[in-house]
């Protein structure tokens, strides 16, 4: 029998957490380990270690919500869209449960922070929140009034696979992405992208942070690269702001740290929105990059029915 007690799960590309959240709100323990790389079983067997390892420590069986970089098919269970690819036709939610002994929550990761954001992050009281992911991939979640918005297809706010609005010429056809077609969002603003950019510029290959770094010392190479990477980004969110127009937009993920972010990008999507003003905020996440397992633990009541990624299968 359960204890009330919530465990979260933030199955990322680069890494997987696990936190406890007691009845109260409050959070008991944490862990953090590197994600398996390209084999499902090993990805189940990680996460079983996790729970049962949390689980050993506080010496109370717990609940386990789950958030995942895709969704699950309503018609087979199975995943789909994921950046982990290894996961994609994979029956992720039964062989955790059978490795559990246990039926648990699984929802895109994206939904999982924002409805964290939302509860009682830099979202709280909004009524629509817009949560992005900016990491190894780019992908988002919709709150409202808290809970993630349900979607037929469980595709809402895959952002990440929508074209780059107002594309200019030499940013024409794009980078083949591995959903199969070229110029997607997710090819230009996750970190690996970011990257590839310096990288193509300067023949210079170095991680997000010291181009980031590079830049705050007036290197012109890497100012030139982000001053790119903010205009692209505000384009995407220009398009959001014109489909959705959300009170808040927080960035989660690696990139959310990159805090000129904040001052730029607003700066710049007010040319591509259809208004007369903008009153949309763009906010750090509350809870850092690890906000989505804080929503992962919450897809267990009150938040259970409501998750746009796990389909109620036939």
């Amino acid at each position: 029998m359960l204890d009330n007690f919530r465990i979260g799960i933030d199955l990322g590309g680069t890494k997987v957490e696990s936190i406890v959240i007691a009845p109260d709100g409050a959070e008991i323990h944490r862990e953090r380990i590197p994600a398996p790389q390209n084999v499902h079983e090993h990805t189940v067997r990680a996460v079983r270690n996790l729970v049962l390892e949390a689980e050993r420590k506080i010496r109370r069986n717990c609940s386990v919500g789950i958030g995942i970089p895709g969704a699950l098919s309503r018609t087979t269970g199975l995943v789909k869209n994921a950046n982990s690819t290894w996961l994609i036709g994979k029956p992720l939610e039964r062989d955790l449960e059978t490795a559990l002994e246990r039926p648990i929550r699984v929802d895109n990761d994206a939904n999982c922070f924002a409805v964290s954001e939302a509860v009682d992050g830099a979202g709280g009281e909004a009524a629509v929140v817009f949560g992005v992911i900016l990491g190894t991939g780019v992908g988002a979640g919709i709150a409202i009034n808290g809970c993630p918005l349900p979607g037929a297809n469980a595709i809402t706010g895959e952002w990440g696979h929508n074209p780059l609005p107002w594309p200019d010429d030499d940013e024409r056809p794009g980078d083949l992405c591995y959903c199969g077609r070229r110029g997607c969002i997710e090819t230009f603003l996750c970190g690996p992208a970011l990257e590839r950019a310096y990288c193509r510029d300067t023949g210079e290959a170095i991680a997000v942070p010291k181009i980031v770094q590079r830049a705050r010392d007036h290197d012109v190479s890497a100012e030139q690269v982000m001053a790119r990477y903010e205009n692209q980004l505000a384009r995407g969110l220009a398009h959001v702001i014109n489909l959705l127009d959300p009170d808040v937009i927080v960035l989660g993920g690696g990139l959310s740290k990159i805090e000129r972010l904040y001052d730029h990008v607003p700066s710049i999507w007010g040319q591509y929105i259809f208004s007369d003003i903008v009153e949309t905020r763009l906010c750090p996440p509350k809870h850092s990059d690890s906000s989505g397992v804080r929503g992962a633990a919450w897809l267990w009541p009150p938040f259970q029915n409501s998750g746009a990624a796990t389909e109620q299968r036939t």
